[in-house]
């Protein structure tokens, strides 16, 4: 049994290289089916956020492993064109084991994320798992490695603080332009991207800011509603952006466009009133050119900007960080303690024919007695004491 993880994140790599590993829907399906098709690898699947692209993978054969690490370096990094990227090794992490296992559950729970505790990994932890299965990239080892994963981080959101203050890249987004402007009352915000996930939580908080007027961008007049059906916002055509950005305060783009959606060139015919403005990209790869900034005073946000907010935030979650990665432990033991059974499964039915057939000859009492001696002839002290000691428990 192998599980076998390479990670791309805000641990160890730039946004201009978490840029190039921000995959398609469609070329996450293509890595994910290329992979299997190897005898190595028996089931594979992607994880891609904002803040880390991830590929995981399983192989029957422990001797398989370090050839599936090889294979998914390659494949990753072709994907992503970044085979001749210079040191790139620098910026991917490997994960097998329990190491592997321990990731993903802390993964889950948002105990890697940038923002200790944030809410939408979970969601994209589902919806990875849920497109790996539509592809048939994953088995049994996968699904119910992501399943039992999930539970986990089910159960420290219920049973802990870490989510009960909602902290976000969206929230940090909002806060970031109230601390630049002062206030967002009487403010014009345009949201840009609203029917993805970021965006769509992005302005899920807007609306519950007082003061400011609300902008969303749509594409072929999708509609765009909230859980509790607020529409105290106008909805403006996305081609029509560019003639709304001068009389905005505050800009978001959460976009899922390998291009600029904002350049600095259109940005700055667009511009004719000389006021403080607040750019925000919370896009991989990034939605808003960057050289926008020498356009008179503008404040500038891409996702990395909040590392500093996220560390404060972090720091005053540790306590709840710590109880949380405890009772993770004992969902990873419990997934631990599966593959084992699993991966045992033909030597248990070998066991119960040997045992059947004792039974039919010479009792259960005889069947039962030779199990037990072999359990003695055949175990060091200290793993015997912790067999009996369960047994005790039962």
């Amino acid at each position: 049994m192998s599980i076998q993880i390479i990670s791309i994140s805000h641990r160890v790599a730039p946004l201009h290289i978490r840029e190039k590993f921000a995959f398609t829907t469609e070329q996450q399906l293509a890595l994910m089916k290329r992979l299997t098709e190897y005898p190595e690898v028996d089931e594979s699947l992607i994880l891609s956020t904002c803040n880390r692209t991830e590929l995981y993978a399983y192989s029957a054969d422990p001797a398989n492993r370090r050839e599936a690490f090889h294979l998914m370096e390659k494949e990753l990094l072709e994907m992503a064109d970044a085979q001749d990227e210079e040191d790139i090794s620098d910026y991917v992490l490997f994960f097998h084991g329990d190491r592997a296992i321990s990731h993903l559950f802390r993964v889950a729970a948002g105990l890697d994320s940038m923002v200790v505790g944030e809410d939408q990994i979970l969601g994209q932890v589902k919806s990875a798992h849920t497109l790996a299965i539509s592809a048939g990239t994953t088995g049994v080892y996968l699904n119910t490695f992501f399943r039992d994963a999930v539970t986990g981080a089910k159960k420290v959101k219920t049973s802990t603080d870490l989510s009960k203050t909602s902290v976000s890249t969206a929230t940090l987004a909002i806060k970031a332009a109230e601390d630049a402007l002062g206030t967002l009352k009487g403010k014009k915000v345009m949201v840009i991207g609203a029917t993805g996930k970021i965006g769509g939580i992005v302005l899920m908080n807007l609306v519950r800011v007082k003061g400011p007027e609300i902008y969303v961008t749509t594409r072929g007049n999708k509609v765009i509603t909230l859980k509790h059906g607020e529409k105290n916002f106008t909805v403006i055509e996305y081609e029509d952006r560019y003639d709304y950005i001068d009389e905005m305060d505050v800009i978001i783009s959460s976009t899922s466009s390998p291009h600029y959606v904002l350049t600095y060139n259109k940005v700055k015919n667009s511009i004719k009133t000389d006021k403080p403005r607040v750019f925000v990209d919370l896009a991989v790869p990034m939605d808003i050119e960057k050289k926008i900034t020498s356009l008179g005073d503008i404040s500038y946000y891409n996702i990395d900007d909040f590392t500093r907010i996220a560390e404060e935030n972090n720091r005053k979650k540790q306590e709840e960080a710590e109880a949380a990665a405890g009772m993770l432990e004992e969902f990873e033991l419990q997934f631990k303690r599966w593959m084992i059974f699993q991966d045992s499964l033909p030597v248990i039915k070998k066991e119960k024919a040997c045992f059947k057939k004792m039974v039919e000859h010479k009792g259960v009492d005889y069947a039962l007695n030779q199990f037990f001696f072999w359990v003695r002839d055949n175990n060091m002290p200290e793993d015997l004491e912790v067999f009996f000691r369960c047994l005790e428990d039962r």
